[in-house]
Protein backbone atom coordinates (compact mmCIF):
# COMPACT_ATOMS: atom_id res chain seq x y z
CA UNK A 1 0.00 0.00 0.00
CA UNK A 2 2.80 2.45 0.91
CA UNK A 3 4.63 1.63 -2.30
CA UNK A 4 1.49 2.25 -4.36
CA UNK A 5 0.88 5.64 -2.74
CA UNK A 6 4.53 6.62 -3.19
CA UNK A 7 4.40 5.71 -6.90
CA UNK A 8 1.22 7.74 -7.35
CA UNK A 9 2.78 10.78 -5.68
CA UNK A 10 5.90 10.32 -7.77
CA UNK A 11 3.81 10.14 -10.93
CA UNK A 12 1.81 13.19 -9.86
CA UNK A 13 5.00 15.12 -9.23
CA UNK A 14 6.32 14.18 -12.65
CA UNK A 15 3.06 15.27 -14.28
CA UNK A 16 3.11 18.55 -12.38
CA UNK A 17 6.70 19.25 -13.37
CA UNK A 18 5.94 18.41 -16.99
CA UNK A 19 2.91 20.70 -16.94
CA UNK A 20 4.94 23.60 -15.59
CA UNK A 21 7.69 22.98 -18.15
CA UNK A 22 5.20 23.28 -20.99
CA UNK A 23 3.31 26.20 -19.43
CA UNK A 24 6.33 28.31 -18.48
CA UNK A 25 7.12 29.73 -21.98
CA UNK A 26 3.48 30.73 -22.47
CA UNK A 27 3.29 32.23 -18.97
CA UNK A 28 6.46 34.24 -19.58
CA UNK A 29 5.06 35.63 -22.83
CA UNK A 30 1.75 36.35 -21.10
CA UNK A 31 3.51 38.21 -18.32
CA UNK A 32 5.85 40.20 -20.59
CA UNK A 33 3.36 41.20 -23.28
CA UNK A 34 0.03 41.39 -21.38
CA UNK A 35 0.25 41.48 -17.58
CA UNK A 36 3.25 43.82 -17.32
CA UNK A 37 1.92 46.36 -19.90
CA UNK A 38 -1.47 46.43 -18.15
CA UNK A 39 0.16 46.95 -14.77
CA UNK A 40 2.41 49.70 -16.15
CA UNK A 41 -0.59 51.35 -17.86
CA UNK A 42 -2.43 51.41 -14.54
CA UNK A 43 0.64 52.96 -12.88
CA UNK A 44 0.99 55.61 -15.60
CA UNK A 45 -2.65 56.65 -15.11
CA UNK A 46 -1.62 58.04 -11.69
CA UNK A 47 1.34 60.03 -13.04
CA UNK A 48 2.07 63.08 -15.15
CA UNK A 49 5.08 64.26 -17.12
CA UNK A 50 6.83 62.69 -20.10
CA UNK A 51 9.55 60.19 -20.95
CA UNK A 52 12.24 62.88 -21.15
CA UNK A 53 14.86 64.23 -18.78
CA UNK A 54 12.08 65.76 -16.64
CA UNK A 55 10.61 62.31 -16.04
CA UNK A 56 7.22 61.45 -14.63
CA UNK A 57 5.80 62.16 -11.18
CA UNK A 58 2.89 60.92 -9.07
CA UNK A 59 -0.38 62.90 -9.24
CA UNK A 60 -2.86 60.43 -7.75
CA UNK A 61 -6.40 60.53 -9.15
CA UNK A 62 -5.90 63.87 -10.89
CA UNK A 63 -6.02 62.34 -14.39
CA UNK A 64 -9.31 60.60 -13.62
CA UNK A 65 -10.81 63.85 -12.32
CA UNK A 66 -9.70 65.52 -15.55
CA UNK A 67 -11.54 62.83 -17.49
CA UNK A 68 -14.73 63.41 -15.50
CA UNK A 69 -14.57 67.18 -16.02
CA UNK A 70 -13.49 67.15 -19.68
CA UNK A 71 -16.36 67.82 -22.10
CA UNK A 72 -14.36 66.51 -25.07
CA UNK A 73 -13.89 63.17 -23.31
CA UNK A 74 -17.62 62.79 -22.72
CA UNK A 75 -18.33 63.66 -26.35
CA UNK A 76 -15.90 60.92 -27.34
CA UNK A 77 -17.66 58.51 -24.96
CA UNK A 78 -21.03 59.35 -26.52
CA UNK A 79 -19.53 58.91 -30.01
CA UNK A 80 -18.12 55.52 -29.00
CA UNK A 81 -21.42 54.32 -27.52
CA UNK A 82 -23.33 55.43 -30.62
CA UNK A 83 -20.76 53.82 -32.90
CA UNK A 84 -20.80 50.57 -30.90
CA UNK A 85 -24.58 50.22 -30.75
CA UNK A 86 -25.06 51.16 -34.40
CA UNK A 87 -22.41 48.65 -35.46
CA UNK A 88 -23.20 45.68 -33.24
CA UNK A 89 -26.91 45.29 -34.08
CA UNK A 90 -26.55 45.16 -37.89
CA UNK A 91 -23.39 43.06 -37.47
CA UNK A 92 -25.57 40.56 -35.61
CA UNK A 93 -28.75 40.57 -37.72
CA UNK A 94 -27.29 40.69 -41.26
CA UNK A 95 -24.70 37.88 -40.82
CA UNK A 96 -27.32 35.73 -39.06
CA UNK A 97 -29.70 36.12 -41.98
CA UNK A 98 -26.95 35.36 -44.49
CA UNK A 99 -25.84 32.31 -42.50
CA UNK A 100 -29.39 30.92 -42.42
CA UNK A 101 -29.71 31.38 -46.18
CA UNK A 102 -26.27 29.99 -47.01
CA UNK A 103 -26.80 27.01 -44.74
CA UNK A 104 -29.35 25.72 -47.26
CA UNK A 105 -28.66 23.91 -50.50
CA UNK A 106 -28.19 26.78 -52.95
CA UNK A 107 -26.44 27.12 -56.26
CA UNK A 108 -22.96 28.67 -55.91
CA UNK A 109 -23.23 28.41 -52.14
CA UNK A 110 -19.47 27.99 -51.74
CA UNK A 111 -18.75 31.01 -53.96
CA UNK A 112 -21.19 33.17 -52.02
CA UNK A 113 -19.69 32.11 -48.70
CA UNK A 114 -16.21 33.03 -49.92
CA UNK A 115 -17.43 36.35 -51.31
CA UNK A 116 -19.09 37.37 -48.06
CA UNK A 117 -16.06 36.28 -46.03
CA UNK A 118 -13.63 38.26 -48.20
CA UNK A 119 -13.97 41.58 -46.27
CA UNK A 120 -12.69 39.84 -43.13
CA UNK A 121 -9.27 39.24 -44.66
CA UNK A 122 -8.90 42.72 -46.16
CA UNK A 123 -6.67 45.10 -44.22
CA UNK A 124 -8.75 47.63 -42.31
CA UNK A 125 -6.43 50.43 -43.49
CA UNK A 126 -6.90 49.39 -47.12
CA UNK A 127 -10.66 49.14 -46.59
CA UNK A 128 -10.67 52.61 -45.02
CA UNK A 129 -8.79 54.08 -47.96
CA UNK A 130 -11.24 52.40 -50.33
CA UNK A 131 -14.27 53.78 -48.51
CA UNK A 132 -12.70 57.23 -48.36
CA UNK A 133 -12.33 57.13 -52.15
CA UNK A 134 -15.89 55.87 -52.61
CA UNK A 135 -17.43 58.56 -50.41
CA UNK A 136 -15.35 61.57 -51.38
CA UNK A 137 -17.30 64.49 -52.84
CA UNK A 138 -16.31 63.58 -56.41
CA UNK A 139 -16.36 59.85 -55.73
CA UNK A 140 -18.39 56.99 -57.20
CA UNK A 141 -21.19 57.17 -54.58
CA UNK A 142 -22.02 60.78 -55.42
CA UNK A 143 -21.63 60.00 -59.13
CA UNK A 144 -24.23 57.25 -58.78
CA UNK A 145 -26.61 59.50 -56.82
CA UNK A 146 -26.19 62.17 -59.45
CA UNK A 147 -27.95 59.83 -61.89
CA UNK A 148 -31.08 60.37 -59.78
CA UNK A 149 -30.54 64.16 -59.61
CA UNK A 150 -29.28 64.01 -56.01
CA UNK A 151 -26.81 66.84 -55.30
CA UNK A 152 -23.31 65.90 -54.13
CA UNK A 153 -22.99 65.15 -50.42
CA UNK A 154 -19.87 65.85 -48.40
CA UNK A 155 -20.01 62.46 -46.72
CA UNK A 156 -16.83 62.74 -44.66
CA UNK A 157 -17.05 66.51 -44.15
CA UNK A 158 -20.57 66.60 -42.72
CA UNK A 159 -21.20 65.92 -39.03
CA UNK A 160 -24.43 64.11 -39.91
CA UNK A 161 -22.90 61.71 -42.45
CA UNK A 162 -19.30 61.07 -41.39
CA UNK A 163 -20.10 58.66 -38.55
CA UNK A 164 -22.63 56.60 -40.58
CA UNK A 165 -19.96 56.07 -43.25
CA UNK A 166 -17.50 54.77 -40.63
CA UNK A 167 -20.25 52.56 -39.18
CA UNK A 168 -20.98 51.19 -42.67
CA UNK A 169 -17.30 50.31 -43.12
CA UNK A 170 -17.17 48.57 -39.73
CA UNK A 171 -20.30 46.52 -40.47
CA UNK A 172 -18.90 45.51 -43.86
CA UNK A 173 -15.59 44.51 -42.26
CA UNK A 174 -17.19 42.39 -39.52
CA UNK A 175 -19.89 40.78 -41.68
CA UNK A 176 -17.92 37.82 -43.05
CA UNK A 177 -16.40 36.70 -39.75
CA UNK A 178 -19.74 36.77 -37.95
CA UNK A 179 -21.40 34.90 -40.79
CA UNK A 180 -18.85 32.07 -40.55
CA UNK A 181 -19.36 31.88 -36.77
CA UNK A 182 -23.13 31.63 -37.24
CA UNK A 183 -22.68 28.97 -39.94
CA UNK A 184 -20.65 26.90 -37.51
CA UNK A 185 -23.36 27.31 -34.88
CA UNK A 186 -26.12 26.34 -37.32
CA UNK A 187 -24.31 23.18 -38.37
CA UNK A 188 -24.07 22.14 -34.71
CA UNK A 189 -27.88 22.10 -34.38
CA UNK A 190 -29.19 18.54 -35.01
CA UNK A 191 -31.25 18.29 -38.21
CA UNK A 192 -33.62 15.93 -36.40
CA UNK A 193 -35.09 18.90 -34.55
CA UNK A 194 -36.15 20.53 -37.82
CA UNK A 195 -37.53 17.24 -39.14
CA UNK A 196 -39.62 16.78 -36.01
CA UNK A 197 -40.86 20.38 -36.24
CA UNK A 198 -41.92 19.87 -39.87
CA UNK A 199 -43.87 16.77 -38.89
CA UNK A 200 -45.65 18.84 -36.23
CA UNK A 201 -46.58 21.43 -38.89
CA UNK A 202 -44.18 24.22 -37.87
CA UNK A 203 -43.49 26.78 -40.59
CA UNK A 204 -40.10 28.30 -41.42
CA UNK A 205 -40.50 31.25 -39.06
CA UNK A 206 -41.56 29.02 -36.17
CA UNK A 207 -38.56 26.74 -36.76
CA UNK A 208 -36.27 29.76 -36.74
CA UNK A 209 -37.78 31.23 -33.58
CA UNK A 210 -38.10 28.05 -31.51
CA UNK A 211 -35.18 25.95 -32.80
CA UNK A 212 -32.56 28.10 -34.53
CA UNK A 213 -32.35 31.01 -32.08
CA UNK A 214 -32.27 28.86 -28.90
CA UNK A 215 -29.67 26.64 -30.54
CA UNK A 216 -27.54 29.70 -31.34
CA UNK A 217 -27.78 31.28 -27.87
CA UNK A 218 -24.10 30.88 -26.98
CA UNK A 219 -23.07 31.80 -30.53
CA UNK A 220 -25.07 35.02 -30.38
CA UNK A 221 -23.40 35.93 -27.07
CA UNK A 222 -19.96 35.29 -28.60
CA UNK A 223 -20.74 37.40 -31.68
CA UNK A 224 -22.13 40.29 -29.61
CA UNK A 225 -19.11 40.40 -27.31
CA UNK A 226 -16.46 40.02 -30.03
CA UNK A 227 -18.14 42.64 -32.22
CA UNK A 228 -18.43 45.00 -29.25
CA UNK A 229 -14.73 44.59 -28.52
CA UNK A 230 -13.96 45.17 -32.22
CA UNK A 231 -15.90 48.44 -32.15
CA UNK A 232 -14.47 49.60 -28.83
CA UNK A 233 -10.91 49.23 -30.11
CA UNK A 234 -11.62 50.79 -33.53
CA UNK A 235 -8.84 53.11 -34.59
CA UNK A 236 -7.87 52.59 -38.23
CA UNK A 237 -11.21 53.73 -39.64
CA UNK A 238 -11.03 57.09 -37.90
CA UNK A 239 -7.31 57.56 -38.51
CA UNK A 240 -7.56 56.90 -42.24
CA UNK A 241 -10.91 58.46 -43.08
CA UNK A 242 -11.70 61.46 -40.84
CA UNK A 243 -8.98 61.97 -38.16
CA UNK A 244 -11.79 62.42 -35.67
CA UNK A 245 -13.54 65.20 -37.58
CA UNK A 246 -15.53 67.04 -38.57
CA UNK A 247 -15.87 68.95 -35.29
CA UNK A 248 -14.88 65.89 -33.25
CA UNK A 249 -18.03 64.05 -34.42
CA UNK A 250 -16.19 60.81 -35.33
CA UNK A 251 -13.57 60.82 -32.60
CA UNK A 252 -13.65 57.43 -30.86
CA UNK A 253 -12.06 56.48 -27.55
CA UNK A 254 -9.00 54.67 -28.94
CA UNK A 255 -8.24 57.52 -31.37
CA UNK A 256 -8.72 60.00 -28.51
CA UNK A 257 -6.19 58.07 -26.42
CA UNK A 258 -3.77 58.08 -29.36
CA UNK A 259 -4.10 61.85 -29.77
CA UNK A 260 -3.56 62.58 -26.10
CA UNK A 261 -0.54 60.27 -25.87
CA UNK A 262 1.30 60.87 -29.15
CA UNK A 263 0.09 64.31 -30.26
CA UNK A 264 -0.26 66.08 -26.89
CA UNK A 265 2.30 63.85 -25.10
CA UNK A 266 0.00 63.71 -22.07
CA UNK A 267 0.76 60.09 -21.29
CA UNK A 268 -0.74 60.00 -17.80
CA UNK A 269 -4.08 61.37 -18.98
CA UNK A 270 -4.06 59.02 -21.97
CA UNK A 271 -3.28 56.09 -19.66
CA UNK A 272 -6.28 57.00 -17.49
CA UNK A 273 -8.54 57.00 -20.55
CA UNK A 274 -7.04 53.69 -21.67
CA UNK A 275 -7.68 52.23 -18.21
CA UNK A 276 -11.35 53.20 -18.51
CA UNK A 277 -11.48 51.46 -21.89
CA UNK A 278 -9.81 48.38 -20.41
CA UNK A 279 -12.35 48.29 -17.58
CA UNK A 280 -15.26 48.41 -20.03
CA UNK A 281 -13.71 45.61 -22.08
CA UNK A 282 -13.17 43.45 -19.00
CA UNK A 283 -16.81 43.95 -18.03
CA UNK A 284 -17.88 42.71 -21.46
CA UNK A 285 -15.65 39.65 -21.15
CA UNK A 286 -17.08 38.96 -17.68
CA UNK A 287 -20.63 39.19 -19.05
CA UNK A 288 -19.68 36.81 -21.84
CA UNK A 289 -18.26 34.23 -19.43
CA UNK A 290 -21.25 34.49 -17.11
CA UNK A 291 -23.72 34.11 -19.99
CA UNK A 292 -21.84 31.11 -21.39
CA UNK A 293 -21.80 29.53 -17.94
CA UNK A 294 -25.55 29.91 -17.58
CA UNK A 295 -26.13 28.59 -21.11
Amino acid sequence: MKTSRFSRLHLLDNDTVAAWVFLTPALILLGVFIIWPIAYLFYLSFTAGSFTSTGIYWVGFKNYWRLLLNGDFWQVVVNTIYFTLATVLPSLVIPLGLAVLLNRSLALRGVLRSAYFLPSIVSLVAAGLGFRWLFQTTGPVNAFLNLFSVPPISWLGDTSWAMPVIILLSIWKQLGFNMVVFLAGLQAIPSSRYEAAELDGANVWQQFWYITLPGLASTVIFVVVTTSIFTLRSFEQVYVMTSGGPLNSTNLLVYYIYQEAFAQFDFGYAAAAATVLLAVTLVLVYVQLQAWGKD
